[in-house]
């Protein structure tokens, strides 16, 4: 009866088989750990109170919006949006506030400002990608209404955009 030649420790598979598990789970948890403390969430607010303060302000506008009766119709052509008033008081009428807010990604939020032509219709030139789902919001320079909608854009046809 022979007997094979036993190799060193290193040279197994066995050893460096159960070496490897707890390797590979201490290298992931710090992974893990770094994302946690370094990754920033800028979907959560610091100061919940005063922005739930803040949406009854805006639900206020919003049915101030209601009251004046504003209608409007919202067009999106490639680069460009225009907004028709249908009905309703818009005030002085100088110009208009488009807000976009992502749903996800604060960063690509931006505002367009609207400018009456002499066909009494508002357009603002959009200057970045407009893709995805989007709360959008209307309102004056003195924030005195407000409409609000969400969204998926690009859309190819006028859209209703009523309080």
């Amino acid at each position: 009866m022979q007997f094979a030649e036993k190799l060193p420790w290193y040279k197994q598979f066995w050893p460096w088989f159960l070496i490897i598990i707890p390797l590979t789970s201490m290298v992931l948890s710090f992974t893990m750990l770094h994302l946690a403390f370094d990754g920033e969430d800028s979907l959560v607010q610091d100061d919940y109170y005063n922005e739930g303060r803040a949406i009854n302000l805006d639900l206020h506008k919003v049915k101030q919006a209601s009251l004046l009766g504003i209608e409007t119709r919202l067009q999106f052509n490639n680069d460009r949006v225009e907004i028709e008033i249908i009905k309703g008081n818009v005030g002085d009428g100088s110009a208009l506030t488009l807000d976009f807010f992502h749903s996800t990604q604060d960063f690509k939020d931006f505002q367009v400002t609207l400018l009456k032509d002499a066909n009494g219709h508002y357009r603002g030139n959009i200057e970045q990608a407009i893709e995805g789902k989007w709360r959008v919001s209307l309102h004056p320079y003195d924030d005195s209404w407000k409409i609000q909608q969400v969204m998926h854009l690009p859309q190819s046809k006028a859209v209703v955009f009523n309080p």
